[in-house]
């Protein structure tokens, strides 16, 4: 490993008072729909937790530490997915079909509008229920102004004046239709572009009662709309307030279970481990003696905490606990490490076909781009617990003999004989086992590329893409991008307590 570089400083925020704007956003967070926490919730899977180990003395917690700890757990969560995940939306619920919530969702909205249509039906019509809901209406156009539309605020206000509403009602001069149209009006000023053909319909609808119901599904529609606005616009602004305010969750859990690192400090000491039996047999002579000088191999921090990001891209999630600091990233690092899978087989693939082809074909550019989105297709379900790689590599082999045939038809040389077809296909076959020569160096320049980036920093050039690669370059550049990313905004939460538990391992060795 090549880390030779210096650990940049990260202040400790554990014990710091949050600012203003930071209890802005917890207090944002901790009013977060159930939406938000359902999504959460299924994007960060929790392993069942076997053999941790004591290295601190358990006590007991009360029920309210309990949910507060929990609280505490979620409210991190998602700050820490707006942050890290660029393409985190909030979706409107939708209830599954046939449950119980659902139906009773029908059942009272079906009554409450029946019950509108009876009032409007009267004669003279009845308009509690109508000026409740154009309050409720109004409400919520004015929370989708900025602090500078001023005369947006001052026209809404003013036309849907609910006292004013209420007079007219009682003197039989209000006009429900106008008032709706000027709603409509308003929200296609305030909607996004997206729901302008939305909004457009309104306009088509005649009937009073279904004319509303329609309007507030459109306002929950621009509800979600600018809740997903709002976050585009601050991320770029949450990163450092985020990371004090993780690591602050973080230290409030870690209080109150003081035996949340355990797992982290196993991952630590394992990849210190490594890294010293590597270094002792790099630095031993060929002939297997001691080394002339005596002295150990010494590890920086930095090493250690590198290697130990890359060993969490070949992590068994089934049998061993994920380490905690990082537990909420392990969906993303369990995609990673699929992706890595897959891309290294596609590399060997290319590899081998390019390598057996004859030139005419190997040197056709757009013959390793179609050959390559082929078998990226076949590859497709390699996250499936029924996907079976021997009978992919079969279909790849077939269909890359059928690729080559082809090219070389095209190109006027000669047919691909058979005999090289049945090496090709051997070849490609022997791609299955995770020991085959050609796999292995394909996935050792994989993460020696991973390796070389991570410990370049924050330099925005990527290295130079190893040998055999290149053919997959694209995929390999984003995989590395989206790691060093992930990596980097965790070393910016959590490194003070890297640092403490690695000045104890590295003293020790």
């Amino acid at each position: 490993m090549s880390e030779n570089l210096d650990k940049s400083h990260v202040d400790e925020a554990g014990e710091s008072k949050l600012s203003d704007s930071e209890k802005g956003l917890e207090a944002a967070l901790q009013s977060s729909d159930e939406a938000l926490q359902k999504n959460i919730k299924s994007d960060s899977p929790s392993p069942q937790r076997l053999g941790r180990p004591h290295s601190s003395p358990p006590r007991l917690v009360t029920v309210d530490e309990l949910l507060e700890t929990a609280k505490g757990v979620t409210n991190m969560a998602l700050a820490h997915e707006i942050v890290v995940n660029g393409d985190f939306r909030i979706n409107a619920v939708e209830l599954a079909e046939g449950s119980l919530e659902k139906r009773v969702k029908e059942i009272v909205h079906k009554a409450f509008w029946d019950c509108l249509s009876v009032q409007l039906s009267e004669d003279p019509p009845t308009y509690d229920h109508a000026i409740k809901l154009v309050g409720e209406i109004k409400e919520t156009l004015l929370s989708f102004l900025l602090p500078g539309h001023t005369r947006l605020r001052d026209q809404i206000t003013e036309v849907l004046d609910l006292e004013l509403i209420k007079q007219e009602a009682e003197n039989g001069a209000l006009d429900i239709s106008k008032l709706a149209e000027f709603i409509i009006g308003m929200m296609g000023t305030l909607c996004a572009p997206v729901r302008d053909e939305e909004v457009k319909k309104l306009k088509e609808i005649k009937e009073i009662v279904p004319l509303f119901r329609a309007i507030f599904s459109v306002l929950d529609l621009m509800k979600v709309d600018m809740a997903n606005f709002a976050i585009t616009s601050i991320r770029p602004h949450l990163m450092q307030q985020s990371v004090e305010y993780e690591r602050k969750k973080f230290q409030e859990v870690l209080e109150k279970q003081p035996n949340s690192l355990d797992f982290v400090t196993q991952w630590l000491e394992e990849a210190s481990n490594d890294l010293l039996t590597q270094k002792y047999k790099h630095a031993l002579p060929a002939g297997g003696g001691a080394t002339g000088s005596g002295d150990a191999p010494v590890l920086s921090p930095l090493s250690v905490q590198n290697y130990a990001y890359l060993k969490l891209l070949k992590w068994d999630h089934f049998r061993r606990p994920f380490p905690e600091t990082v537990l909420m990233d392990q969906s993303r690092f369990q995609e990673l490490q699929l992706q890595l899978e897959q891309l290294a087989i596609l590399g060997a693939v290319l590899l081998v076909t390019l390598s057996t082809a004859t030139p005419a074909v190997s040197g056709q550019a757009d013959f390793a781009e179609k050959l390559k989105m082929t078998v990226k297709i076949l590859l497709m379900d390699m996250h499936l617990p029924s996907f079976r790689l021997e009978d992919a590599l079969t279909s790849i082999g077939e269909k890359v003999c059928l690729e080559v045939s082809s090219c070389l038809s095209l190109c006027g040389s000669s047919p691909f004989s058979i005999n090289k077809e049945t090496v090709l296909k051997g070849q490609l076959q022997a791609l299955a086992s995770p020991d085959d020569p050609i796999r292995r160096i394909v996935e050792s320049r994989i993460f020696t590329f991973l390796e070389t980036y991570l410990a370049s920093g924050h330099q925005k050039l990527l290295p130079t893409v190893p040998g055999g690669l290149g053919p997959v370059q694209k995929e390999l550049e984003e995989a590395a991008v989206k790691f060093v990313r992930l990596v980097n905004y965790n070393k910016m939460v959590f490194s003070p307590y890297y640092d403490a538990i690695l000045s104890k391992l590295l003293l020790r060795s």
